[in-house]
């Protein structure tokens, strides 16, 4: 089932995300709390998850971008894209995607845009085949210390 997190699936979605690039769950202080609450709250940000038997197994960011440009139609920015090991190839982030395609079609916008880190050819070709091209942009990733 897809569907937007709610509260209670905190630990659940910080588990997921020891699968894509993390390396240990966040300690609970009340920053983690507050920007999970920041999240929920946002009516631009959608964490969407996906369960089976229960469990949330896969999931996916989608962030509305307002935005001046394209007669001021917002796009949608895709990120945090991730399916539990032992479930994926079954079409579960294919869903997370679809739903986010959802979004951002009744939030009028012009394109969704995805970044990945992955060079895995398997990687590149599932975003392929859900739509996503890397020929139109170039992506540039600056990263930030503290």
């Amino acid at each position: 089932m897809v569907r937007e997190a709610v509260n209670g699936d905190l630990k659940e979605i910080l588990e997921l995300y020891l699968c894509l690039h993390e390396q240990s769950i966040p300690r609970e202080s009340d920053h983690l709390y507050h920007t999970w609450k920041q999240i929920l709250e946002d009516e631009n940000h959608h964490l969407i998850v996906n369960e089976k038997e229960g469990k949330i197994v896969s999931s996916c960011v989608c962030v509305i971008i307002p935005n001046l440009t394209r007669n001021v139609r917002p796009y949608a920015f895709i990120e945090n894209v991730v399916t539990q090991t032992a479930f994926r190839g079954l079409g579960l982030a294919s869903e997370c995607l679809e739903y986010a395609q959802k979004i951002a079609k009744e939030n009028n916008c012009y394109k969704m845009m995805l970044l990945t880190g992955s060079k895995q050819e398997k990687t590149l070709k599932f975003y392929r085949k859900s739509g996503y091209n890397s020929s139109d942009k170039t992506a540039f990733i600056r990263w930030l210390d503290k």
